[in-house]
Order: C-alpha cells, then sequence, then structure tokens
C-alpha cells in the first residue's frame, strides 16, 4: 500500500469503521472511496456491482454489519444472518471480479463454539455447537471466512479475516434494545445516575440524541420513566434507583478498545498477506486463517458493571436478573497467532471504560 491507494471502508460510520478512517488519517492515507447506507445499500447485489466497476478500488475494508447485542440477536435471527449474508456476498465477490488488492473481513469471536476450550483459538472453529442465542449471526460470519479462504484457494485473491472480540468506543451503539453489554451500561448507568440527581434536562437530552422506541425528549415524563423501567432503570422512591442486568454476573467477557481494533486492522492490511498463514508444503488442507483480534485478558459481567458504576458515579442497586441468560459463561480469544504477526493491544478496559464513558458524556454538550 502507498498512501495515494484508493481505500473503500464499508462500514466508516459504524463503531470500528469510524475508528479505522481516523487511524488511517493519521498514518498520512489520503485516498479514500465512502458511501453510507442511504447512498449504498450493500445488500443490492447491483448497486454494489455499479460501485465497484465505477470506483475501482485498490484495498476493501469490510466492517459494514448489522450488529447487536444477546437480546438483538435472539429477536431478529432471520435479520442477523440474512443482512450479514448479503453484505458479505456482494463485497466479497465484487472485490474479486475487480481485481482487488487486498481486502480486510471484520467478524466476530462469536463465531466459535459455546464449549470452546478457553483461550479460543482460530482451530477451535466448527469443532463443536454454537451458542444459541447468536447462532445466526455467527453463521453467516463462519461463512465470510470461508468465503475469503475459498476465493484466495480458488482465485489467487488476497482477502484476510480478522475476529475481533467484544468491542466498545466512540460511535458506539446504545441502543438500549440493541446495543452490547458495555454500551447498555453505560447507557443505564449515567440515565440511572441523572434520575437519582432529579437531573431532568439531562434525561430529556439524552432521549432526544437516542429516541427509546418512540419516546424523545418530547415525551411526558411518566412515558420516560415507563420506558427506562421496560429497559431495566427503576426508581421505586426518589432515593432508590434500580438496574437490571441481565444474567448472573458471573460470565466472564473480553473487551477491545474499539481504536486497537482500527490499529490491529491496519497493521495486517499494511504487513500481512494470505500466504503468511499457511504453510505451502504441508497444508494439504487450508483452513482456519482467520486472526483473533483481542486483549487475552478477561473480566466477569459484575467487575465490569462495577467498575462502570464507580465510573459513572451511579449509587444505587445492581440487581443481577438470573431469570435471564448468561451466554456463554466465559469467552477469550488466543491472541498468540496475532502477536507472532507483530501487534498487540494498548488500551487496557479500566482506561477504557473511562475514555468512553467521557465520550458519551461529552456527546451531551
Amino acid at each position: 500500500m502507498d498512501k495515494s491507494s484508493k481505500i473503500y471502508i464499508a462500514g466508516h460510520r459504524g463503531l470500528v469503521g469510524s475508528a479505522i478512517l481516523k487511524n488511517l488519517k493519521s498514518r498520512g492515507y489520503t485516498n479514500f472511496v465512502l458511501r453510507t447506507h442511504s447512498e449504498l445499500d450493500l445488500k443490492d447485489q447491483s448497486a454494489v456491482a455499479r460501485f465497484f466497476e465505477e470506483e475501482k478500488p485498490e484495498y476493501v475494508i469490510l466492517a459494514a454489519a448489522k450488529v447487536g447485542g444477546i437480546i438483538a440477536n435472539d429477536k431478529y435471527r432471520a435479520d442477523f444472518i440474512y443482512e450479514n449474508l448479503m453484505i458479505q456476498n456482494n463485497v466479497i465477490h465484487q472485490a474479486y471480479l475487480n481485481k482487488v488488492n487486498k481486502l480486510v473481513f471484520l467478524g466476530s469471536t462469536c463465531i466459535y463454539p459455546k464449549e470452546a476450550p478457553q483461550p479460543m483459538s482460530e482451530d477451535s472453529l466448527l469443532t463443536s455447537p454454537l451458542e444459541y442465542t447468536n447462532e445466526p449471526y455467527a453463521i453467516a460470519k463462519i461463512a465470510g471466512i470461508k468465503m475469503c479462504e475459498s476465493y484466495n484457494i480458488q482465485y489467487g485473491t488476497n482477502f484476510l479475516s480478522v475476529m475481533p472480540t467484544n468491542l466498545y468506543g466512540p460511535n458506539d451503539n446504545f441502543d438500549l434494545e440493541k446495543s452490547h453489554v458495555l454500551p447498555a451500561l453505560i447507557r443505564k448507568m449515567y440515565l440511572g445516575k441523572c434520575l437519582e440527581d432529579k437531573e431532568w434536562d439531562l434525561i430529556r437530552l439524552d432521549f432526544k440524541q437516542r429516541p427509546i422506541e418512540n419516546v424523545d425528549e418530547k415525551s411526558s415524563e411518566s412515558e420516560i420513566l415507563s420506558m427506562l423501567n421496560k429497559y431495566g432503570i427503576s426508581q421505586a422512591s426518589d432515593q432508590d434507583v434500580k438496574i437490571e442486568i441481565w444474567g448472573s454476573g458471573r460470565p466472564m467477557r473480553e473487551f477491545l478498545w474499539s481504536e486497537d481494533m482500527a490499529d490491529a486492522t491496519i497493521h495486517v492490511m499494511e504487513s500481512v498477506n494470505f500466504l503468511d498463514l499457511i504453510n505451502v508444503t504441508i497444508d494439504k488442507e487450508i483452513r482456519n486463517t482467520h486472526i483473533n483480534v483481542g486483549t487475552g485478558t478477561d473480566i466477569s459481567i459484575k467487575e465490569l458493571a462495577l467498575l462502570v458504576q464507580k465510573i459513572v458515579g451511579f449509587k444505587g442497586r445492581l440487581w443481577f436478573n438470573t431469570e435471564k441468560p448468561d451466554g456463554t459463561i466465559k469467552k477469550l480469544t488466543d491472541v498468540s497467532k496475532l502477536h507472532s504477526l507483530g501487534w498487540k493491544h494498548k488500551v487496557e478496559i479500566d482506561e477504557g471504560v473511562n475514555l468512553i464513558y467521557n465520550w458519551y458524556e461529552n456527546t451531551k454538550k
């Protein structure tokens, strides 16, 4: 790659895509081709074909995806498998047809079996059943990995796959129905603290920026309280605010700052090729060429909630609802392959939670 190479970032406004664009600019890259969802629907095969034929990007980073937390993954199963398969199929195939030099596909470590040995190595893929709640999304991402591998084997392309652990950072999704656990905790505790402090101006500002269902800043106080209660933020009295958290709090999770993920993605784009990931003299069957991206350390959901509570300053109660699913008890990635390729994360979880909460608060100003 040189600094004037034409780079297409699919999903450049999202959590990872925006961090990738920022990182590339900081490194001196200048030639970007970008489209919002309204400008280019990646599920539309003919539209994607026209885009590639007209723009002819040299490098592609496929960060666009339909994503969500445990509630959304289980509730919108058909949407998650259909939309992600369509996005991947269209972009990867057109990258091949239009002779893209290199493509990096972003997946997720939810591709690994529910009972995978910990930490999860790349070779754990397809060794036993997946976690049920996110099975459709995981299957779509596995298909993306296999599509990249298959095109490389059959056509000699240079399409790589990186599998990030749980990500968080600027431009995260704070929708209480569809967000992942960390942004959901940030927003819940922020709103809980506002209730404690009777900061209704801040609550309404939050609802203005991020309405919940059909409730926004113009809704009545009782409507806002009802919606907060629906999503686990309840107030029994002026002094007693309670935050519901799904599950027991025992599951262990690994979290990666999105700007670290962006840095890892660009490291792979600049420095790693498909042939670096296989041994052509002994690999009769080429499998599991994807690369885990994570920190290699984890934290329990309970410890995470307490950390967020401390940083936000929420003084109320945390209620771990054990009637709700925990999901997989432990999900920790083996990042030894990534380390061997010359990259390691920088931001630890304590620093990262401070960073994301400061970012969230600053969006209110």
